[in-house]
């Protein structure tokens, strides 16, 4: 199929029809509202469900009501919205039902602002709702790819029965770029075996989100932790740019990512022989990845759009046998690939030299951004 100039937003949204969506239930908020608009028109005219819901909160339950019935479902929000949908989400994954769930991240915390930011890694890679669950989390870094990974988002959740978030930043949501939408993916018309059914000649079933013996809330627990090692065995992803003759590596997700790669071939141009190391599933973390380059590499900087949450990650799987640098910006604040490249330069010189790193790396950072006056 040819390429067409498509936005972000509208983007994951068309993908979504086109994987067999059923139904639809969001709330406006910027900087997502055009895939709820564009859901509005497209879901009826198929005759699929669209709902506005009243709230964030009523969206995501009525997600929960529609994944019951096994149908294909999903929501869209931005940062608050997706605060406000903890709870609801907390219930889905104790009762084992498949969601999609779109966060187009934008500047905060509190209200915030509309620019592009990765300040809900923590609320989705590690938060959540509470309890113990985790969440498959894909985060694109092109148009092209918040198609594609929209699309495999439905197959993850329904083969796993669980939670899939595409996590996007607003600058991509807002993005227009050539891309090939897949094409149209029929309705499934058969109910799947666990879903409840009003057919009176199928046994009756109840979905659950309640376990008041505490044995058997534990039960579902262990059952969830199986089934996450099963998924950290076979769905982690990542990619790797110019790695094999590397020294140092950049490792960045989304649109950190994206920019981290624009500063690594500037940095190859000087012959600083560094590559990247790009997370496609932030959730499960690609540990082994990040493990082998803490071997192999003199050092790292961790790019991202937030104060360092995904760092945290990076550390626990270097566990100090590789220097690791920090650099983000914060609040709707986007890096530039020639800051990227200058933290490049910095990290390749003080490899050269026999100065330790001192303290945590978010410490080394804040005190450079207190030199810039930020």
């Amino acid at each position: 199929m040819p390429k067409e100039l498509i936005k972000g937003n509208i983007a994951f949204a068309e993908a979504a029809i086109r994987s067999g969506l059923q139904a639809y239930f969001g709330y406006p908020i910027t900087p997502q509202t055009e895939a709820l608009e564009w859901m509005s028109q497209r879901m009826p005219e198929l005759g699929r469900a669209f709902v506005q819901a009243e709230s964030e909160l009523a969206a995501v339950n009525m997600v929960y009501g529609a994944a019951c019935t096994g149908a294909r479902v999903m929501s869209s929000s931005s940062s608050p919205g997706v605060s406000l949908m903890m709870e609801g989400m907390s219930y889905i994954a104790a009762t084992e039902v498949p969601m999609v769930l779109v966060d187009v991240v934008r500047g905060g915390p509190g209200l915030g602002n509309i620019a592009p930011a990765q300040g809900d890694y923590n609320q989705i890679v590690h938060g959540g709702g509470h309890g113990d669950y985790h969440p498959i989390v894909l985060a694109p870094a092109s148009v092209q790819e918040l198609i594609d990974l929209t699309a495999q988002a439905f197959d993850l959740a329904e083969k796993y029965r669980a939670i899939v978030v595409v996590l996007i930043d607003g600058s991509l949501g807002q993005m227009m770029e050539p891309a090939e939408l897949p094409p149209m993916r029929p309705v499934r018309s058969s109910v799947p075996e666990w879903a409840v059914h009003g057919a009176h000649e199928r046994p009756r079933r109840i979905l659950t989100s309640i376990y008041i013996n505490p044995p058997d809330m534990e039960t579902l627990n262990m059952r969830l932790l199986r089934r996450w090692e099963r998924i950290k065995a076979a769905e982690v992803r990542c990619r790797e740019y110019y790695l094999d003759d590397a020294r140092f590596a950049v490792v960045g997700f989304g649109t950190a990512g994206r920019i981290a790669l624009s500063a690594v071939r500037m940095a190859r141009a000087e012959g600083i022989p560094v590559g990247l190391l790009r997370p496609i599933t932030v959730s499960p973390f690609p540990d082994a990845a990040v493990s082998e380059l803490a071997r192999q590499m003199d050092g790292l900087l961790v790019v991202e759009m937030n104060s360092g949450q995904m760092l945290e990650d990076v550390l626990i799987n270097t566990q100090g046998r590789t220097r690791v640098e920090f650099y983000g910006r914060t609040g709707g604040m986007v890096p530039l690939p020639d800051e990227v490249l200058e933290e490049i330069r910095r990290l390749a010189k003080s490899a050269d030299s026999s100065v330790q790193a001192e303290g945590h790396p978010r410490d080394r950072w804040l005190h450079r951004m207190k030199d810039l006056n930020l």
